[in-house]
């Protein structure tokens, strides 16, 4: 019964959000000199797979907080993901890169934020009124599961796109695990 529950819920926003968001990140990504990911929370945890994943398919990535990130710089991209896109900390990121001359892209459950104003695009995952109570998925679990699989999407389609091979991105993957 739940495992149905959230499969429908995850479908629904999913077939909600944008067809074109693939592409569009992909674009932006690209265009990018180096990639920074923030969030916060179990956002974080969703940005840390992003990050991972687009490693292994050969960009140069780095997550905010970790004590080895670079400086972010003008012509970086910072993506943020935050379903409320309000959170104070991920503010802050936002107004120094902006300030500094970065790219941001916010990852969002809303349309419209504090950090989506500052944005150079927002990706909306699903419709905002898609995102009530939902029973068995409480406290932001539509969000963060309908984005990692947004992401990972996005990552599959980048794959098939560039013809990666799975042994070269198995090649980048860590070793020392």
């Amino acid at each position: 019964m739940h495992q149905q529950l959230v499969v429908e819920k995850i479908t629904s926003i999913l077939e909600a959000t944008d067809d074109s968001y693939d592409v569009k990140l992909t674009e932006l990504l690209d265009s990018a000199k180096r990639i920074f990911i923030s969030g916060a929370g179990r956002s974080k945890l969703v940005g840390n797979f992003f990050a991972m994943r687009l490693v292994h398919a050969g960009y140069d990535v780095s997550v905010v907080g970790e004590i080895v990130t670079p400086s972010i710089k003008a012509g970086d991209l910072l993506i943020i993901i935050s379903g409320s896109g309000e959170t104070e900390q991920l503010i802050a990121f936002t107004k120094s890169a902006k300030k500094i001359g970065a790219s941001i892209i916010l990852i969002s459950a809303k349309e419209s934020s504090t950090i989506g104003d500052m944005a150079d695009a927002v990706f909306q995952i699903g419709r905002s009124e898609q995102y009530g109570k939902v029973f068995g998925m409480p406290m932001g679990t539509v969000f963060e599961l309908s984005t990692l699989l947004f992401l990972e999407s996005t990552v599959s389609h980048i794959v098939h796109e560039k013809g990666i091979p799975e042994e070269v991105m198995r090649e980048r993957h860590a070793n020392l695990e």
